[in-house]
């Protein structure tokens, strides 16, 4: 099967390295011509526009940062769905809006194409070994087709049901890492004026009820100070918006989501836009004239763990 990927950022740039890793045939578009290079050396091909690489392959991936980006790579001149054909199949891979997923995907159909949205979980370090998770919504004779193909750029592969269950599942997924985020700062907060040792709370942390993967995970950066995730204020912001707009859409009254979104605006606007989201724990350390610091722990997360052909669960 002939692969198109548009986006190649944070995520999608280590999806696409896991289909070439894997001896894929990969066709490559990104506004960055520097990282559209950097894959044709590890042997992409590139397109000039996203027509040209819906042309050109079966299967076209999108995996960009925010639901408008997507609509004009979508549907703009020159635009993915102007190159689209029977039995085509089109791959929404970012976070984006339920209803935003079966608007365009009614516009892939009438085109005889297929849609399919499919979001992953499971941070930076899993994409770049093909460990991650990945959610799929769509027709699921169609999940089964391109499955050899998921199954290499994640580990565990869900399908969720219709076209946007998968980008609502993913909503609700992303809040409640946000959630976790923002408690954690206060946890470490306690933890701190308590003159306990950091390194001692953070295995007491996992090997308890309070335990969590954004734990796991993004404590270890906190504690080095790098804060680095490969997540930025931005996109908790767009995300934890899209939760917020799909809980209204949905007459859902709220109380803990309204005030995560305020917490991160007001990260956004002390640390910036483009600030490690772990940072939103600094807001804590500077309240309280404190850092959460300690020995041995990494500046950036890796995932040691061997990389695996995924599995449907």
């Amino acid at each position: 099967m002939k692969i198109g990927f548009i986006g190649l950022g944070n995520v999608g740039g280590k999806l696409a390295s896991s289909l070439l890793r894997n001896k894929f045939d990969v066709t490559v578009r990104d506004l960055d011509s520097g990282l559209v290079e950097q894959f044709k050396k590890l042997g992409a091909k590139s397109a000039e526009t996203p027509k040209e690489l819906a042309e050109k392959v079966e299967l076209i991936i999108t995996c960009l940062p925010s639901p408008e980006i997507c609509l004009e790579v979508m549907e703009g001149s020159s635009g993915v769905i102007e190159g689209l054909s029977e039995n085509k199949i089109w791959l929404e891979m970012s976070t984006t809006d339920e209803h935003e997923v079966k608007r365009i995907g009614e516009k892939v159909k009438k085109l005889k194409a297929v849609p399919l949205d499919g979001p992953v979980s499971g941070g930076c370090h899993r994409a770049a070994t093909g460990n991650i998770a990945i959610f799929v919504g769509g027709e699921r004779k169609y999940f089964e087709k391109i499955l050899p193909v998921l199954s290499t750029m994640g580990r565990k592969i869900l399908h969720t049901g219709e076209l946007g269950s998968a980008s609502v599942l993913k909503v609700i997924t992303n809040y409640l890492a946000s959630v976790h985020l923002v408690a954690l700062g206060e946890a470490w907060t306690v933890a701190k004026k308590s003159n306990l040792d950091l390194l001692k709370v953070y295995k007491g942390i996992a090997a308890s009820s309070g335990n969590s993967f954004v734990h796991e995970t993004e404590s270890q950066v906190i504690l080095n100070g790098s804060y680095n995730i490969n997540f930025t204020m931005d996109l908790v912001l767009k995300d934890t918006g899209l939760f917020n707009e799909l809980a209204k859409k949905l007459n859902s009254s709220l109380e803990i989501s309204p005030m995560v979104v305020d917490i991160f605006k007001d990260g956004q606007k002390k640390y910036g836009s483009r600030a490690w989201s772990s940072m939103i724990v600094k807001r804590m350390e500077d309240l309280n004239n404190i850092s959460f610091r300690a020995k041995g722990f990494p500046e950036e997360l890796v995932d040691n763990e061997v990389e695996e052909k995924g599995y449907e669960i």
